[in-house]
């Protein structure tokens, strides 16, 4: 199985500090965001990575090359002739990264921008005609309503009490199968396929944090820092 990290973002609400240093590139912890997930990812056994990039891309991929120095194989989906095609689009751009034209195996993806304890797992947790399955998690300050609706395994959007969408999520690549390449939302998409039934979720409990602000990463820098001290 493969992984895409969504990268692609040009993340406004970071600036300053995003205007000349993609946000995947921040430093939490005494390293780079994005390469936690790396090495969470090669820990759990995803040695094949595809990354999308856009806003300041060429930084990334300058820091983090072909992956060998994680132990993994690294490769990019550069959207900045487009200029980010959001979550679904960048998807639809690399699957021919991630998978073969006939190829029915899923795949894991995450926000860039999100930090969890959520173990990786190389093994799917898709059921037969299931085409998603969603980590979801407790809903944050800024998102107090929730997404998406998690009964008995199942995931809708019409229950009134709903989970957030941890931005962790595995994949089957006939989820996007003939839809266009262009700049298009996931939300609408994964809506169309709950109601067919077709997408599963778990909640997870443990700690999760959406790094959009620059408040929020100081908050996670200053706990992986007294994580790290605790080690």
């Amino acid at each position: 199985m493969k992984a895409m990290i969504l990268a692609a973002g040009r993340g406004a609400r970071m600036r300053p500090l995003t205007d000349h240093t993609p946000k995947p590139l921040l430093n939490v912890g005494n390293k780079p965001l994005i390469v936690w997930h790396i090495e969470k990812l090669k820990t759990a056994g995803f040695n094949s990575i595809v990354i999308n990039t856009a806003w300041l891309g060429d930084q990334i991929s300058k820091v983090l090359g072909d992956g060998s120095q994680f132990g993994v194989t690294i490769a990019y989906s550069n959207e900045q002739a487009e200029g980010a095609l959001e979550t679904a689009g960048g998807i639809i751009k690399a699957l021919p990264l991630l998978c073969d034209d006939d190829s029915d195996e899923p795949f894991f993806v995450v926000n860039g921008d999100v930090w969890s304890d959520f173990s990786y797992s190389m093994s799917s947790p898709l059921q037969s005609n299931d085409l998603v399955h969603l980590i979801m998690v407790n809903n944050p300050e800024h998102n107090p309503k929730g997404d998406f609706a998690l009964i008995n395994s199942r995931l809708n959007d019409k229950a009134e009490e709903k989970l957030t969408y941890s931005g962790m999520g595995y994949y089957h690549p006939e989820l996007f199968k003939g839809l266009k390449e262009g700049k298009q939302p996931l939300a609408p998409i994964l809506k169309k396929a709950m109601q067919k039934g077709k997408i599963s979720g778990e909640y997870h409990q443990g700690d999760w944090q959406d790094v959009g602000t620059p408040e929020r990463l100081k908050a996670l820098d200053e706990l992986l820092l007294n994580k790290i001290k605790q080690i």
